[in-house]
């Protein structure tokens, strides 16, 4: 048998294929975007709340025998 002569258009059958695939998961950016943001944010502030802080004084409070 000779499958010459088909009643399918190639075009319709490509389209149909092509619309019975699975659509590709796209990976969302927006998610690790904020948490990279907030991090920053926060190590700067910490930073920030660092450098401004005072300083400590110490004293030492032990008796020195004489």
């Amino acid at each position: 048998m000779a499958t010459d002569g088909s009643a399918l258009n190639p075009a319709a059958l490509a389209r149909a294929r092509g619309l019975l695939k699975p659509p590709l998961r796209r990976e969302r950016v927006w998610p690790a975007l904020a948490a990279a943001t907030l991090l920053a944010v926060s190590a700067l502030a910490f930073a920030t709340a660092m450098l401004m802080a005072p300083p400590l004084a110490h004293q030492h409070t032990a008796r020195t025998v004489e």
